[in-house]
This record gives C-alpha cells, structure tokens and sequence, in this order.
C-alpha cells in the first residue's frame, strides 16, 4: 500500500494497482478516516448488576446448585417467583464461567507428527504388518515386509502364522546385517503395533545403534509408504483371493518381491526400479533415456511441442510428514551429501531363504510350523 501510495500520483492508481496485484478497493479503503466506534448503549431490557448477582445467588442455593437452569427455572415458577427467563440464567452463568460440559471427556494430549527425512538408501526404513487371507473362514497369514523408503526396495519380508515381536527381531536383525547397517546410521519408521512397540524389538534396535519412530496414536497416514506398498502386493492381477497354504504364500511372495524390486518401475522414483534408485544406478540409467529422448526430438522435432523432453529425474528426498516451512523442505530436498553419491552393484535376483531358529532352542509359544524369512541381498 505504500508503494501505491508514493507511485499513485506519478503513475496513476490504476496501473500501479494492477502492476501491484493490490485491489483499489482496498487501496481506497485503507485510506479513508477510520471512524471511532460509539460504545454500544445498554439495552433497556437489560438486568442490572443487582438483578444478574441476584440470579447468580439463587443458582448458588444449596437446593439449586446441581440443577440445571431449565429445572432452577421452573421450580422458580411454581414458586411464584421470577428472576428471568432460561436463557438468562444460561448468559449469567456464562458471564461468570461457571457453564461447561457436565461429562468428563477424555482429553487426548497432542501428539507431534514425526518428520522424518531420508537423502540417500539404509538412512530410514519403514517396516508393518498386513494379514493375508488364509484357506477358510478367521484364518490369516501375517506378512512382515521391510522397506527402504528413499528407494522403496523392500531389504526383507517374512510370512508366518501369527505376529510375534520374536519374528520381527530376527527379521530386522537379519536385514540390518545384510545391508551392513552401522550404528547411527538408520531410523526404523512403524505404526504402534504390539510387535513394533515390543520390549524384544525396542532392545534390539538400541543393541544395533538403530533409531526407531512410531505413528501417531489413531493416525492412519503416518506410515504411508508400507501401507502403499501393501496396496501394490494385493492390487496384482495374479493376486488370490486365499492363499490354499503358508506355502502357497511363501511362493507367491518369493515371486513378487524380486519383481517389485527390479522389474517395477515406480511412479515416485521417475520411472526407475527400487534396485536402480537403492544401489546408485539410476542416474546412469537417466543419462541413457535421455540420449534415447535426444535422438527421438532429432528424428522429429515437430512432434515435440515444447522442446526436447527429457527423463524423470531421480529424487533427492523422502519426507514423511515434511515440515509446513516450505523453505525448509526445499532446502532439505535439494540436499544431497557425499555418502549418497557413493555406488554399490548388487546381484538383485538374489534372495536367500533363512530358517528362523537355527542354533536357538525353540520357543514354545511359537506356531508349530516354522516360519520363511526371506532377505533380499
């Protein structure tokens, strides 16, 4: 408004506003004389203060003081007295803060969103549980998967019969020490289940150096790369809608895991597999699509509208939950360390199947039938 205000009598107001973006209809009202409000009269049909502290002592009255103004009202009725109408009691109440909800409510305390940030593959991991659908009726598989979420390589899966804080421990000990996870180096991201907020898990995280985060209490969306990838396994087309055994499970898995992590090429990656983005090839990988997209625009530079195209790049950041400070969001998104740049070359057919309870005496609350944990390498 000040700069209109100093180029308005050069330039005119007009074009100074529309340079401006600024309505003159704001212009204009902001320099008109504010008038001073007038104190609003009392109404004639007010209480005075003798009548208000007058209804206020009679709802004090022993005989009225757990009564509601309606009840107060209308035994002063019967009685042949009237102080005011209902509404009145309510308002004197309210003028002394002395209305509020009868009922103890629970009063949850705030929890704060966890803003995780991953820059480069094995800084966080994001792991859940999701149940598969078992031969007949009440009958679940319990589906542990491990996911990198700068990458969305999934580092280690396992399918058991039940949900067992010991199943998840050796899961995420064998996957920290396949990925050669040093202490300091990663943060374990889960929801509040009772396997991911178990003391044997919470001991082994602190025993490995791993950071660990849960979800908000009754918040859905904090973990929002498993769940989505949990969407991905059960949207195939090839998906059953049972599986006949844990077998059956084991083997559908077997197969679709290798898939995910090199064959599909993931939206949120620029179209690269999460074997490209976890081991450090996907910028090769841009600079051949891009020489492939250069000798397309030479052929046929006219079916190109807006000029060369080139590829998705690859991302730089992850959030879960990014900070509302925009500037600080591009700041951490356009950050990319050293570590990060560093290559790895990894055969990523390869998964190894791993006996859980080798060398270990056998628990007896465990299923009969022993479980498959599979890692990938």
């Amino acid at each position: 408004m000040r700069t209109v205000a100093e180029l308005g009598p050069r330039l005119g107001v007009a074009p100074t506003c529309a340079a401006l973006s600024v309505a003159r209809a704001s212009f204009y009202r902001q320099r008109a004389p504010r008038l001073e409000r007038r104190p609003r009269p009392a109404p004639r049909r007010a209480l005075t203060a003798g009548d208000r502290q007058a209804v206020l002592d009679t709802l004090h009255e022993p005989r009225f003081v757990d009564l509601a103004p309606a009840e107060v009202y209308a035994t002063l009725l019967d009685e042949g007295c009237y102080l005011g109408s209902e509404r009145t009691f309510y308002r004197v109440l309210a003028a002394n803060a002395e209305v509020r909800e009868r009922r103890d409510h629970l009063r949850h305390p705030h929890h704060a969103a966890p803003e995780l940030l991953a820059t480069r593959p094995n800084a966080l991991w994001s792991w859940d549980i999701t149940r598969l659908l078992g031969p007949t009726t009440w009958t679940y598989y319990y589906l542990y998967v491990l996911l990198d979420v700068f990458s969305r390589y999934v580092v280690g899966w396992l399918l058991a019969q039940q949900e067992s804080a010991r199943l998840a421990e050796q899961l995420i000990a064998e996957s920290c020490e396949r990925q050669g996870i040093a202490r300091g180096q990663l943060t374990v991201h889960s929801d509040r289940g009772p396997a991911m907020t178990s003391k044997p898990v919470a001991l082994l995280l602190a025993d490995l150096g791993v950071t660990k985060s849960h979800s908000r209490p009754h918040v859905s969306n904090d973990n929002p790369f498993s769940e989505s990838q949990f969407k991905t396994l059960k949207y195939r087309p090839d998906f059953p809608e049972r599986f006949g055994s844990l077998e059956h499970g084991r083997s559908f898995c077997g197969d679709f895991f290798p898939w995910y992590n090199t064959e599909h090429h993931h939206v949120g990656l620029g179209l690269f597999t999460p074997h490209d983005v976890h081991y450090r090839l996907a910028e090769a990988k841009r600079e051949q699509r891009a020489q492939v997209l250069a000798k397309a625009f030479a052929r046929n530079p006219e079916r190109f509208p807006n000029g060369r195209p080139v590829p998705k790049a690859v991302p730089t950041a992850v959030w879960i939950n990014p900070p509302a400070n925009d500037v600080d969001r591009s700041r951490a998104e356009n950050t990319m360390t050293q570590e990060s740049r560093t290559m790895a070359i990894v055969d990523p057919a390869t998964t190894v199947e791993v006996a859980f309870g080798r060398g270990r005496s056998p628990s007896p609350n465990l299923m009969l039938e022993e479980p498959a944990m599979a890692v990938a390498q």
